[in-house]
């Protein structure tokens, strides 16, 4: 039987404060690219934050970590998606707005939702969900119409939406990895520190190849990198896992999509972005399609919309 809580107000509260951190850490590395890579920023982020997440791990159990020698393979290659993830998004901020970003990376649970349907029988996608699939990808569409320069050349904008999709595939690709594997028995803060640890030194080794390795230690950097190390990758992500062994998740994963929607305020707010109204409408699209497809059973037990099982 499932004992996990449905929503209250503790648990909105929180989903409220994960999402607008999530969505400020985009502006974040925006806001200080010019003095500090987000290549180099990312992975700094990421390692620290394997630290404090293997101390925290270390003071609960008394001294010890919990080790699964099963989970090593598919560890490995979460790490590997999720750094691929992350190395993806760090080249795609220096090359389109921020509110293209998150919208577009936020296209995660669709490309889940598919590929555990192929993995998993029980998962495969309802009518409803297919619905949901069809708005997100219509909307990802209407987003890239007229997708290249004057000189018909692929824009950078447009390279950089291209590379946020991807990398909206590859954190999809890598939620399959954990239903899919030993991983899903693993503790969260096991699986937490591959991926960290993982995207500490893939995208180290890939600031240090593309010599994207400037810091400038200004005062916007160090507060910067502070927030993203202690608020991203050590509170948020412990919270947000805490919340999902205590809260029915697919009530969670509607709460979620406020991300993008913060981003884009945040985005044009704080970097003055220029929101088209293409994109307005896509973004629409998308949010609603992703929605859908990961708030399915509270909307058909909240609607009764049994003719779309």
């Amino acid at each position: 039987m499932d004992q996990r809580l449905p929503i209250d107000s503790r648990s909105m509260l929180l989903m409220v404060m994960l999402c607008s951190i999530w969505a400020l850490q985009q502006v974040a590395l925006k806001a200080t690219a010019l003095d500090f890579s987000p290549m180099l920023q990312t992975s700094l982020r990421c390692g620290a934050g394997a630290v404090l997440v293997a101390l925290f791990v270390l003071y609960k159990n008394n001294g010890g970590l919990q080790h699964r020698d099963a989970t090593l393979v598919p560890g490995l290659l979460a790490g590997a998606l999720f750094g691929s993830e992350f190395l993806l998004a760090a080249i795609a901020i220096e090359l389109t707005n921020v509110s293209h970003l998150i919208v577009l990376i936020y296209t995660a649970p669709i490309f889940a939702a598919i590929g555990l349907a192929i993995f998993i029988p029980n998962e495969r996608l309802t009518k409803l969900q297919w619905v949901g699939v069809l708005l997100a990808f219509s909307g990802i569409a209407v987003a890239f119409w007229q997708p290249v320069a004057k000189d018909g050349t692929l824009s950078d904008m447009l390279i950089g939406d291209l590379l946020a999709l991807a990398a909206g595939a590859l954190w999809g690709a890598t939620t399959v990895v954990v239903r899919t594997t030993n991983l899903t028995r693993a503790p969260a803060s096991l699986t937490l520190i591959y991926q960290l640890v993982a995207c500490f030194v893939m995208l180290l080794f890939f600031a240090w190849l593309t010599d994207e390795t400037r810091f400038n230690p200004t005062p916007l950097v160090i507060a910067s990198f502070t927030f993203q190390v202690v608020a991203v990758s050590f509170f948020s992500y412990l919270t947000w896992f805490w919340l999902l062994k205590t809260y029915l998740a697919s009530r969670l994963g509607v709460f979620s999509f406020l991300t993008p929607l913060i981003g884009v305020v945040l985005s044009a707010s704080l970097l003055d972005e220029m929101i088209g109204t293409r994109f307005i409408i896509g973004a629409v699209l998308v949010v609603a399609g992703i929605t859908i497809v990961s708030g399915y059973s509270y909307i058909v037990s909240k609607f009764k919309f049994s003719e779309f099982r």
